[in-house]
């Protein structure tokens, strides 16, 4: 079903037309972008709930971050989406949402008051990376997985500087962790100073801390 549909779109815009779209998400993001210096992403689940910890924990750290000195991104939608600009927009911060448009519509929450929409997902993770000082990582999905491995990435390769990765919830990454110590780390397809690369915390006071203390302003 995911493959039909995509191909279809895929059709039905010729590319020399697609780049100029490309090139007008890009022209958006780079005028608004710099207006929210120095500003932290936080990615995790769109399915939390506003009543579950996760969600509960996200506003919080968002409120904190703003209280000393930054600006909070998200991608706009539900979930810890939401949770991040509802703590910024409670602060008086800027709450960024960077939405995207996808087949099975993704509503944008209402705490965002600097949005920008996005049909291309690298476009947006360009804006993602350029314009964050810090990335938190809260427990998610596949997307959250994706923006977690591909900054890591950057870094590791020294394709884009050095900021604080932060995992919150240790509980949540402990699977995981074990898994890449356990198999990559075993295997060496990764280094054991590639642990260096983020620190995994369990509450929002010790993000902000690392981000405080790493962070230039």
């Amino acid at each position: 079903m995911y493959e039909k549909q995509y191909l279809v779109d895929d059709l039905t815009l010729n590319d020399s037309w697609r780049m100029f779209h490309i090139m007008a998400e890009f022209v958006e993001g780079f005028e608004q972008m710099p207006e929210v210096y120095p500003a932290v992403s936080i990615f995790g689940s769109s399915r939390v709930k506003p009543k579950s910890p996760i969600y509960q924990t996200t506003v919080k750290v968002a409120r904190l971050l703003v209280e000393n000195g930054f600006n909070v991104i998200s991608g706009g939608g539900p979930g810890v989406m939401e949770a991040a600009n509802r703590g910024a927009v409670e602060a008086e911060g800027k709450s960024v949402g960077l939405h995207i448009h996808l087949p099975n519509e993704q509503k944008p929450n209402e705490y965002a008051n600097v949005r920008l929409d996005f049909k291309y997902f690298f476009i947006r993770k360009v804006m993602f990376v350029k314009y964050s000082v810090a990335y938190i990582i809260m427990p998610g999905g596949f997307g959250t997985l994706d923006e977690l491995f591909e900054a890591l990435t950057l870094i590791q390769t020294k394709r884009i500087r050095y900021f604080p990765v932060i995992l919150l919830d240790s509980k949540f990454w402990h699977g995981l962790l074990n898994w890449v110590k356990d198999t990559l780390m075993k295997e060496k397809t990764i280094s054991e100073t590639d642990f260096d690369i983020f620190n995994v915390v369990d509450t929002a006071e010790e993000a902000v801390q690392i981000i405080k203390r790493r962070v230039v302003l």
